[in-house]
């Protein structure tokens, strides 16, 4: 048996059977987890949505910013964007749209398996948060997602405010900072405060933001995590597990690959993308 971490699919559909044959995934003895954003910018979404949750308890997702967009967007709270940034009209026109809707908002926002002794998550962490607090941060968003407030949450979730945690936010704050962390966070500076426009490579962010990850203090280290939705920290080569962490979002729907990590013995398998969304102008990575 093997458990195989997988990084943002997007919709690159192609690609995750291509990648899974690679592997040689059996699902009567294997496991997927998937670092979330199964969906948006590639070109089947929609596909990708039936066969995962086709696996049942096989696969293990966590939730992602662009699996939110959808979510808000089904929820009439967000207006899907145009058709060069958004692909998920074949989603929100598909017969079962409902169950598959209402499977992706049972997802998790955090999973930790004691086991395995890995934690799967899409975006970061603050500093402030142990494993603790981020499981109890994480139940209380899940919580809103899962019940009759799902379109309340999806409405205020939009804004990079709060920037910086403490216990005593309430209310949607708290909800929108936490939604923040877990789906959009990749730079925060020394204190914590979140720097959600930044989207570069670390060495190109101003001198007072570090890596998540790299946040003095930190008190998830000791956490072996694996998380998605940073595709440019791919393009440095750099390895980071010295701090704990396996990034696995290399970018397919950008031209980049999709990229597994056998989470026994650390290997990584990828396959070249089939797919490239389109690049802002410049030919740079445009933020997402």
């Amino acid at each position: 048996m093997a458990t195989y971490a997988i990084g943002d699919v997007q919709g690159c559909h192609r690609e995750l059977l291509a990648l899974l044959d690679l592997v040689n995934f059996d699902p009567r003895r294997d496991r997927l987890w998937f670092v979330g954003d199964l969906v948006n910018r590639g070109p089947d979404s929609l596909s990708t949505l039936r066969w995962v949750r086709s696996l049942g308890d096989v696969a293990t997702t966590v939730l992602g910013n662009h699996d939110l967009h959808l979510l808000a967007c089904a929820a009439g709270v967000r207006q899907p964007r145009a058709p060069a940034d958004d692909t998920l009209a074949p989603v929100l026109a598909a017969p079962d749209r409902d169950r598959l809707l209402d499977w992706l908002a049972q997802r998790p926002l955090l999973h930790h398996d004691a086991e395995a002794g890995y934690t799967l998550l899409h975006a970061g962490l603050p500093p402030q948060w142990d494993l603790d607090l981020a499981r109890e941060c994480a139940d209380e968003a899940e919580g809103l997602l899962r019940g009759a407030e799902r379109a309340s949450l999806l409405r205020h979730m939009q804004g990079d405010r709060p920037r910086r945690w403490t216990h005593r936010l309430a209310g949607w704050e708290r909800a929108r900072f936490i939604l923040n962390c877990l789906t959009r966070m990749r730079y925060c500076d020394a204190d914590g405060c979140l720097a959600l426009n930044e989207t570069g490579t670390p060495g190109t962010q101003p001198p007072a933001l570090l890596p998540w990850f790299q946040a003095p203090q930190r008190r998830s280290r000791g956490l072996r995590i694996v998380f998605g939705h940073w595709s440019t920290l791919g393009l440095n080569g750099r390895d980071y597990r010295e701090w704990g962490v396996y990034p696995l979002d290399d970018g397919c729907v950008w031209g980049g690959s999709l990229t597994a990590l056998r989470l026994e013995d650390r290997r990584r398998f990828q396959v070249p993308s089939q797919t490239r969304a389109a690049l802002s102008p410049g030919g740079s990575v445009p933020a997402r």
